[in-house]
């Protein structure tokens, strides 16, 4: 009796173990219409622990007044597209437009040396931020293979037709679209601005390839540029 009451209880903290390793794996965002989602691609130079110790002491307050709120964010793994290599994927939310623009215009005159200080922690610092057209939430699952595919227009038809061509390939070899944005913006200095975003989910690495190889096939007469990350 007493072997089988602790055969139940490891069986009952495997389950509940396994459980919450799940869980941890998969980060959940929910944004209501009008909220501001911000997505940065960054490096960070070595040695900068100083520097980012001030800057969350001289920024990032003034940031949190204006609504600013961290979110999860990933490192990422890989670039298989574009002329750029970020290091991280970070995510940040505003309660409204108008938090996020005041902030940007503001900054300076709050913290001086606000760009010298990014300077100095990042080689790299592109953002774009959104505006949610109506309530959304989605869910990135680490245990998966997850891609950030960023492409710019270079003709309105053709890439119309490129990027619905991308969506319906990316599906049937097996794609889940975690998320689409168009419509973003970026301010003076730390442009990337792409006209889509999107984040796919992969089963595996050899999933995403099969696709890939069809993805670099396509005709591409109608983009301009294209950036492409595997989230860690």
């Amino acid at each position: 009796m007493k072997l089988l009451k602790n055969l139940t209880l490891f069986l009952l903290t495997c389950i509940l173990t396994t459980s919450l390793v799940a869980q941890s794996n998969v980060k959940s965002f929910s944004f209501k219409k009008g909220e501001i989602l911000d997505i940065l691609l960054l490096t960070t130079k070595s040695d900068t622990n100083k520097d980012f110790d001030k800057y969350k002491k001289t920024v990032f307050p003034v940031g949190l007044e204006k609504t600013y709120k961290p979110l999860p964010g990933f490192g990422i793994k890989e670039t298989t597209q574009g002329n750029i290599q970020p290091t991280s994927f970070i995510l940040g939310k505003w309660n409204d437009l108008k938090n996020r623009e005041q902030f940007i215009a503001e900054i300076e005159e709050k913290v001086p040396d606000f760009h010298i200080q990014r300077r100095n922690i990042w080689s790299l610092f592109n953002l774009t931020y959104y505006e949610m057209p109506k309530d959304i939430s989605f869910k990135i699952d680490r245990s998966k293979y997850n891609v950030a595919t960023s492409y710019w227009k270079k003709d309105a038809a053709s890439f119309k037709k490129f990027t619905e061509l991308w969506l319906k390939k990316s599906t049937v070899k097996g794609g889940k679209k975690i998320l689409q944005l168009t419509d973003g913006k970026s301010p003076v200095g730390y442009y990337h601005n792409p006209d889509l975003l999107v984040i796919t989910q992969w089963e595996s690495k050899s999933a995403f390839d099969a696709f890939y190889k069809e993805n670099l096939k396509m005709n591409h007469k109608g983009v301009l540029h294209v950036n492409q990350f595997v989230l860690n």
